[in-house]
């Protein structure tokens, strides 16, 4: 051989050995660092625990979950019950072999999974409950209770999965399940009462000894552990009694269908198995009814707005007195459907109305609605008598209503016999300003003409989107796309309505004018968001809501992208509002003409013949052009600012 073949197959062999060397020496990392890993997991329970306070660990998404752990934490430390509240987003999960007792506080987002901030943690669960080399002692020294948060109208499935969860993966890795999964549904009104009862059980239960190790103070039923099945309905014996000890939040109100009763085709409502749904039950009735609303039937309400009793007083209208000429002393807040499709964070309901994809519950009369809307509201005029600034005059005219704003709450275009309603409310002469959330196209295609038809437009981006208004549709966005398309198709005025949330949507100046050609509507209502307080269900604070100066400046830059479409017309300052107009129909010899011939209106309507939003329109007065020094207050009525007593900061 020669000594070049020589070296060749020398610095092959060299090559070969160098690299069988790299994959065994690579091997040889990889396994020393799993079995570190688990060595790491299986004895780091023998770990002293830096801080022994037990914890108490929210995982959410809109603040909800987060706003009752904080609850759940006064009251754990008013019974001298120390305890940490924990981000997961700041927790190791590797620390959790080392705790003894762990409360957990948990939302389920709308695909079934943890919210971002809880992903790291419930994956480290997942990953160690299946690591057959983990063990099942892991958490062996471990006590923990779960509180699920969900939303059951995104479906048996997916509701409380993260909760369900999470108390699975705890016992599989030998943890103590001192209390039974509790589920908590947002949308059945009793989210704050069934999580009373369960904190209370909690803190009887720690008092109990729980937190020394010591659960004898737990009686045999709460011991019992959960099947695998993850808490679906429990079956019953012969006598009626739930077999396990597992209570889901149905069975704690009382109104569990049974397995048995699924399987007859029987479903529980309000306690009664009639197999018919009321949309509003006991306890949201109660909810809305204290919030002012007068309850019409089992699916539609009334209630005064503070618009119609400024205007009784002669104070001044709301923003749709200063676009479109509406009596605001004369217009009627009501809906057909308290449901709605959407959870919108900024929910002026604090989403106390149910939620749900399709109409699915009994249905009341058109005729008796309207009555009785009429009788309610009339009934809350007659109250204003003798409220200072209330004159005879005023008081007989809101006793006659003249308009009606279908916007109330929920989503009226999903009531079934939303045109026969309509019908009836023209054969009275009341003009309807009906606002539908974009997720039911079909329903906008179908609807006949009303003075003024809304889609909102709360977004105007997929992503965007699904954070603000968290639909239930899973394809919301192409429903949203095929109503803007249909509202191109109605003759009659449409808006987009957007509400400009700071910090969620403020910045999407583009996105929204690309929306433009789309539906291409008349007008674009631009409005700030109102901050309605406090809820376990939004985290909107008033760092969200825009001044008025960042509302008209977002509506000039979406005004200058139109290329001229559209120009901004009318303003209303004390509704933080601002309307943008269509230039070639709206705007003759350089006046707007915004407002509305009611009159002209019902006369079209009722001839039965084609028309469109150019045949009823009227001359926008001047106090309400952008620009003018009233600021959208129509000078015919009197100004009346409150006094303010702000504490001296000195």
């Amino acid at each position: 051989m020669s000594s070049t073949a020589a070296t060749t197959v020398t610095t092959a062999s060299l090559a070969t050995h160098l690299t069988i060397l790299t994959i065994l020496s690579a091997t040889t990392v990889y396994c020393f660092y799993k079995s570190r890993r688990l060595r790491h997991l299986k004895l780091s329970s023998s770990t002293p625990n830096p801080n022994p306070n037990p914890k108490l660990i929210f995982i959410s998404q809109t603040g909800t979950s987060k706003t009752l752990a904080q609850r759940l934490l006064n009251q754990l430390t008013t019974n001298n019950l120390p305890f940490d509240l924990v981000d997961p987003a700041v927790y190791e999960p590797e620390d959790l072999p080392n705790e003894t007792l762990v409360l957990f506080i948990v939302s389920t987002w709308e695909d079934g999974s943890p919210p971002s901030d809880g992903v790291f943690l419930s994956n480290w669960l997942s990953e160690s409950a299946e690591d057959f080399r983990v063990g099942s002692l892991l958490l062996s020294k471990c006590k923990f209770a779960v509180f699920g948060v969900g939303s059951r109208a995104y479906g048996d499935t997916l509701f409380n999965a993260v909760g369900k969860g999470f108390s699975r993966k705890m016992r599989a890795l030998g943890a103590t399940e001192i209390l039974p999964l509790c589920e908590g549904d947002v949308d059945e009104g009793r989210l704050d009462e069934v999580f009373g009862n369960w904190s209370d059980e909690v803190i009887s239960v720690l008092k109990a000894g729980a937190v020394s190790g010591n659960v004898n103070g737990l009686s045999g039923e709460n011991c019992n552990e959960a099947e695998e099945s993850d808490y679906d309905y429990e079956e019953e014996d012969e006598e009626g009694e739930v077999e396990s000890g597992i209570v889901d939040l149905e069975d704690i109100a009382g109104k569990a269908p049974t397995k048995k009763d699924l399987s007859n085709g029987v479903v529980a409502s309000n306690g009664k198995k009639n197999g018919e749904k009321e949309m509003v039950t006991p306890v949201i009735r109660a909810s809305l009814t204290k919030q002012g609303y007068k309850i019409i039937g089992s699916h539609s309400g009334v209630k005064i707005c503070r618009w119609t009793k400024s205007q009784l007083r002669g104070r001044g209208g709301c923003y749709k007195h200063s676009f479109y000429g509406i009596e605001s002393h004369r217009c009627m807040e009501a809906t057909p459907s308290l449901a709605c499709a959407n959870k919108c964070v900024f929910c002026w309901r604090h989403h106390s109305n149910p939620v749900g994809k399709s109409w699915q519950w009994k249905m009341d009369d058109p005729l008796m609605i309207v009555n009785s809307a009429i009788d309610q509201h009339k009934k809350m005029i007659k109250q204003m008598k003798g409220v200072p600034g209330v004159t005879t005059e005023r008081l007989s005219e809101g006793l006659l209503p003249k308009h009606c704003a279908l916007s109330l709450v929920g989503e009226p275009i999903m009531y079934p016999e939303i045109n026969s309603l309509v019908d009836e409310l023209h054969k009275r002469r009341i003009s309807t300003f009906l606002v539908t959330n974009a997720q039911f196209p079909d329903k906008i295609e179908s609807l006949k003409p009303i003075t003024q038809l809304y889609v909102s437009v709360d977004a105007a981006t997929k992503d965007s989107m699904k954070a603000i208004d968290r639909p239930l549709f899973g394809d919301f966005w192409e429903r949203f796309v095929d109503s803007l398309k249909a509202l191109k198709d109605k003759q009659q005025r449409t808006v987009y309505r957007l509400t400009l949330v700071k910090g969620w949507n403020t910045e999407d100046v583009d996105a929204y004018s690309s929306l433009f050609s789309i539906g291409n509507p008349d007008f674009v209502e631009i409005k700030g968001v109102t901050y309605c307080g406090t809820s376990a269900t939004s985290k909107l604070t008033m760092e969200n809501v825009p001044w008025h100066a960042d509302v008209k400046a977002f509506s000039e830059a979406l005004a200058e992208k139109s290329n001229g479409a559209y120009e901004v017309a009318c303003e209303h300052v004390h509704s933080c509002c601002v309307l943008l107009a269509k230039v070639d129909k709206f705007k003759i010899d350089g006046q707007w003409y915004t407002w509305i011939d009611y009159d002209k209106f019902h006369d079209l309507v009722a001839s039965g013949k084609p028309f469109g939003s150019n045949d009823y329109m009227a001359l926008t007065p001047s106090w309400a052009v952008y620009g003018a020094n009233e600021g959208g207050f129509d000078p015919d009525q009197a100004r009346f600012k409150k006094e303010r007593n702000h504490k001296s900061n000195r």
